[in-house]
């Protein structure tokens, strides 16, 4: 697989926070058990731990996956988590991001896969962001095309096992949909939801 550049949906995404205001911090998200502000905090850890990636340094605090607590959330979080994602998406562009191999959260794997990893974490969190605050969500058809290969491996039976941990139970969506719906629908959220 080639390298992408994924400078599109961090760029969202960092909109996106900035934008989140301080009275949904408390409200749902697509994302069980998790608040608006424990998904910002979810997204500030993810962009350190994917440029560590993409950079193949070791992760401050060691290799355990990003949290998600409001309560952690620096006082500047909607400027130091967008900065984060810019950081993030600049050690991607670098050649040798997608060579070898690399971390992951705890998992070791091959960079580029590493890379569609990355998107996937940055797209379907945008997603949950945007729906959880009423902001409007779109991706780019060449980084939705990728994100849907890379999902569908993943998707329909016998592949439960492959998922545990990294998606839900599949939402049924029809054929007809849109891709960021049926994207959406395999990483197991229901295009539909909505905090109220």
């Amino acid at each position: 697989m080639s390298a992408f550049d994924m400078t599109p949906a961090t760029d969202r995404l960092a909109t996106l926070v900035a934008a989140v205001p301080d009275d949904v911090l408390t409200g749902p998200t697509p994302c069980p058990d998790m608040s608006v502000g424990d998904l910002v905090d979810h997204i500030a850890g993810l962009s350190l731990a994917f440029t560590a990636a993409a950079t193949k340094e070791p992760l401050p605090g060691g290799p355990a996956g990003p949290s998600a607590d409001a309560s952690q959330l620096a006082d500047d979080w909607r400027t130091s988590v967008p900065a984060r994602l810019h950081g993030l998406a600049e050690a991607w562009q670098r050649p040798e991001a997608w060579d070898g191999m690399t971390i992951a959260g705890p998992i070791e794997m091959p960079a580029p896969v590493a890379g569609l990893v990355t998107l996937d974490e940055i797209v379907v969190h945008g997603w949950d962001l945007a729906r959880a605050t009423g902001q409007p969500f779109a991706v780019e058809p060449d980084l939705l095309e990728l994100l849907h290969g890379f999902v569908a491996q993943f998707t329909g039976p016998g592949k439960e096992a492959d998922r545990e941990g990294l998606f839900g139970p599949e939402v049924p969506v029809p054929d007809g949909a849109p891709l960021l719906d049926r994207v959406i629908g395999m990483t197991g959220r229901d295009p539909a939801w909505s905090p109220t």
